[in-house]
């Protein structure tokens, strides 16, 4: 039997940018018909790779061979004529378009006088998004849509071209685990139909379940290729780092039964219907639930930024009024947001800036702030949550994910915040970063300070949380000891699928 030819093959590849090596002879074949995980941790040339094979960048040396013929691929439009589309992490989406015209932006139907043929771009979106089984309008805003809403148009563009090579870069970091299972069935349909599918992702378990063979980098390197990595979580945690880290969820169990934070039955005009929590002291409440339930909203709702309409919060077992979020703030309450990029950082400033951010009156008097003291500051965070030092002279748009997020966490350390509010804490970071959140996490807790998680990864979950509310259209449904609910039974639950007689595990 012939051996099947590669669709794309690196041989050698190399690109350098000024002192760093970023990939360094990489060689990778992908194949049709296969679903081949890219993995490494952050800045290990995974990006680099994945921009060269896009036509964004051109490599230094090396070939690039294409159905074992070598090929340049000049731009981002030679690549689309190969039959490669990339769905990026940083979304390409033109906010103010409908969802129809971004699908088809660059390649919008034309009609016999050539001018744009609206109806049937919009029959063509419509028939990409029933492809895929979502339900999101094609006349839809896609500004006005969630962050996942707006990364399933993202992958709707690679859809609608037809694309025999699709390279996904952490396609289900928005998405929560109905949307998760949706996109793997419909990349196993392309996957069987002959596509090539390069999938990048820092969610292992989910690897695990989709991909077919694995390549991992590390320092710009392949340390390990295709067929020499078992596909399982352990195996590929090893490789990645170059070591055993040990223990996936270093869970620390540190609550108590003190009540520090308490919401009776709020309600907003942003989809928070009627929800009740309540949150100890030391503990880690999991607020589990599909894309849409409402559990950022709940977030915002419990950080002053979206008003009460109804319900009442209370802290310490005193009612307060949180009519913004300098309320939230001087009331010790904190909010990692979902999406840190957009709503967490300001970008152009160094990790001072954005550490001392929310406490600016702690580092000023008289009107003149303490520079020296900001630096102090700074550096202490920088070194016990092991941040790049990079962090004091560049600004922190040169930064890591991981690095990224730990700036916003050391930024309501520094507020000296009591309840910290983690929105997909680990979305988009790498597996040693989060390692660090998790243990970060166990540290807050330790000293007394209480976590409410927000999580689309279940296992995470299930293992980092103390106690999981289940949120469903803006309410909690139930709350439940996470160390007696399964994977199985948090999806059951999220998704309002009757538990087969679990409901003996219900609190």
């Amino acid at each position: 039997m012939a051996t099947q030819i590669p669709l794309w093959e690196f041989e050698k590849i190399c690109k350098a940018y000024p002192g760093v090596l970023a990939n360094d002879n990489i060689c990778i074949k992908l194949m049709p018909g296969s679903i081949h995980g890219l993995l490494g941790e952050n800045g290990c040339g995974k990006s680099t790779m994945i921009k060269t094979l896009s036509g964004v960048q051109q490599p230094d040396s090396g070939k690039i061979l294409h159905k074992g013929k070598p090929v340049h691929i000049n731009d981002p439009q030679a690549a689309r004529k190969f039959g490669i589309a990339t769905v990026f992490q940083e979304f390409s989406i033109v906010p103010t378009l409908s969802v129809a015209e971004n699908i088809f932006l660059g390649n919008m139907p034309r009609s016999t006088f050539g001018t744009i043929d609206w109806a049937r771009m919009r029959d063509d979106a419509s028939a990409v998004l029933a492809e895929m089984n979502v339900h999101i309008s094609p006349d839809a805003i896609t500004g006005t849509l969630s962050v996942g809403e707006q990364q399933l148009v993202e992958i709707a563009k690679a859809i609608a071209i037809d694309a025999k090579m699709i390279i996904l870069d952490e396609p289900t970091a928005a998405l929560g685990e109905d949307e998760i299972e949706r996109l793997h069935q419909l990349l196993r349909t392309m996957r069987d139909s002959g596509t090539a599918i390069l999938y990048v992702s820092h969610r292992l378990d989910e690897v695990e379940r989709i991909v077919d063979e694995v390549t991992i980098l590390r320092n710009g390197r392949v340390v390990r290729a295709s067929g020499e990595t078992k596909i399982n979580v352990s195996e590929i945690v090893n490789a990645m780092v170059g070591e055993d880290i040990g223990e996936h969820y270093p869970k620390e169990f540190n609550a108590t039964d003190e009540i520090v934070l308490e919401a009776r039955d709020i309600s907003t005009k942003f989809g928070v219907s009627g929800a009740s929590i309540t949150l100890h002291k030391g503990e880690v409440l999991g607020l589990g639930g599909v894309l849409g339930s409402g559990r950022t909203e709940i977030a915002r709702a419990l950080f002053g930024t979206d008003k009460l309409t109804k319900g009442t919060i209370y802290l310490n077992g005193k009612p307060i009024q949180l009519k913004s979020e300098i309320d939230a703030i001087c009331s010790g309450i904190a909010l990692v947001p979902e999406n840190r990029k957009f709503d967490g950082l300001f970008f152009n400033f160094r990790a001072s800036g954005n550490i001392t951010a929310a406490s600016l009156r702690s580092l000023t008097r008289f009107g003149v702030m303490n520079l020296q003291a900001e630096e102090i500051a700074t550096r202490g965070f920088i070194d016990e949550l092991e941040i790049s030092t990079q962090a004091e002279e560049k600004t922190v748009n040169f930064l890591s994910g991981g690095n990224q997020q730990k700036i916003v966490i050391a930024r309501w350390l520094f507020s000296d915040a009591q309840i910290f509010i983690l929105d997909e804490p680990t979305q988009g970071i790498d597996i040693g970063a989060k390692i660090a959140v998790y243990k970060l996490i166990n540290e807050l807790t330790r000293v007394g300070k209480s976590v409410i998680l927000i999580s689309s990864d279940h296992d995470e979950l299930l293992a980092m949380s103390d106690q999981i509310a289940v949120v469903q259209h803006g309410t909690i449904r139930r709350s439940v000891k996470a160390s007696e609910l399964t994977h199985d039974d948090l999806v059951r639950a999220s998704t309002n699928i009757p538990e087969l007689n679990r409901e003996e595990k219900i609190v």
